[in-house]
């Protein structure tokens, strides 16, 4: 089960990736992917990447908020993606526990990014946990 999710959510930033490197919109992303036989895109995918764009301005201010020496735009775009996907999780996501949801970030990160991701993702997704309970959401 897990190794389907972990693939799911791995699908889902490379939607939000796909559609903030092109500029169109996660919706259109989600459209052509459901047009093409490979890789399949499921609905745990969509639902996830729909999610994270629904508020993604509000994730974006947490993480620039908490991004020790970061801004957001200074990111990788790979990387502000999974952090999204993890914050959603870890702040929205009430069927995800905190841990599974920076675990599952940090399993992507390992995936798909740099060898120094892991460490920023799971420090900064760890700074958000902490401070979930002051957080207004």
């Amino acid at each position: 089960m897990s190794g389907a999710r972990r693939k799911a959510r791995r699908r889902a930033v490379e939607v939000l990736y796909e559609a903030e490197v092109r500029g169109t919109s996660v919706e259109d992303v989600i459209k052509r992917r459901r047009a093409q036989p490979e890789p399949p895109i499921n609905e745990f995918t969509e639902d996830l990447a729909r999610s994270v764009d629904g508020r993604r301005e509000r994730i974006d201010e947490l993480l620039d908020t908490y991004a020790i020496g970061w801004t957001l735009e200074r990111m990788p775009v790979v990387d502000r993606n999974i952090l999204r996907m993890g914050a959603y999780e870890l702040l929205w996501a009430e069927d995800i526990p905190d841990g599974v949801a920076i675990a599952e970030a940090v399993g992507v990160a390992k995936e798909l990014s740099t060898d120094e991701s892991p460490n920023f993702i799971s420090g900064l997704l760890s700074r958000l946990m902490e401070n979930k309970a002051t957080l207004s959401l």
